[in-house]
């Protein structure tokens, strides 16, 4: 059993130091009621609808001074910690995502591959390179907002080893139906959680949400209210809906690329 914490907040366009603090309240009392993988929404630190020269005042290197701050945060917690930036190198931004583990490390980071929309008048894609992440706390992956509405990245991920799907977002109202689909498509497509964090106002829906390896939805958050997600994840769930629904066995190994791993659950 993993205890996870997704924080689902308003983020204030351009106010980045109201926004890392309530970011790292809301992180302490997730911690404080016993939550091991504590997960923030994207671009949480500056808003979302920002011009590139906003944004640029946002970006970053990946041991930058916010990655740098949540990794003593993560260790000071004794929790494993996903982290979204606004990451720069050269004159390309890039929507990023930062893995923490408990100790402080920072594990990898991870940009966004697949742009929505006016993001791609701002941000540059990153490349369609999708790996498992070995933690404490089992093995995640991270696919960022639009990155879950493409089946590919999620299956690579699960034949990996996945376990855990993180899928931080701004995801809006008018797209909300599609969110209630895609999460539990993917979980279900490859008997992996998928847990979906999401921001709130600003046009966004919130309904941050964890799906079981089954497609059900096991807890979400209101629509339009800040809220800190806990539940505690069973691991072995896992294993028990691959024995009753073994799409992953039964997929036809002639169309998997021969480099990729074999999947170990």
């Amino acid at each position: 059993m993993v205890k996870i914490a997704a924080i689902q907040m308003q983020s204030k366009p351009n106010l980045g130091e109201e926004n890392t603090t309530k970011a790292i309240s809301m992180i302490t009392e997730a911690a404080s009621k016993g939550a091991k993988l504590i997960v923030l929404p994207e671009l949480w630190i500056s808003g979302y609808y920002l011009s590139r020269e906003e944004f640029d005042v946002f970006g970053e290197k990946p041991l930058g001074k916010t990655i740098s701050l949540f990794q003593k945060i993560a260790k000071e917690l004794n929790v494993v910690l996903v982290v979204p930036f606004v990451e720069e190198e050269g004159e390309n931004i890039y929507i990023a995502s930062a893995v923490i583990e408990n100790n402080g490390e920072l594990l990898t980071s991870y940009r966004k591959s697949f742009l929505w929309g006016r993001e791609k008048n701002v941000f540059t894609p990153g490349e369609r390179n999708y790996n498992v992440i070995p933690t404490s706390v089992g093995n995640i992956g991270v696919l960022i907002c639009a990155d879950i509405e493409f089946p590919e990245p999620s299956r690579i991920l699960a034949l990996q080893g996945t376990q855990l799907i993180i899928c931080p977002s701004v995801w809006s109202i008018p797209a909300e139906s599609r969110w209630d689909i895609q999460l539990p498509a993917r979980a279900l497509d490859n008997t992996v959680y998928v847990l979906g964090v999401n921001t709130v106002h600003e046009g966004s829906c919130g309904k941050s949400k964890l799906v079981a390896p089954n497609g059900k939805v096991l807890v979400e958050s209101p629509r339009d209210e800040e809220h800190i997600l806990l539940y505690d994840m069973d691991l072995s769930l896992i294993r028990k809906t691959r024995f009753d629904v073994p799409y992953l066995d039964d997929l036809d190994r002639n169309l998997i690329p021969k480099s990729t791993p074999a999947i170990n659950y």
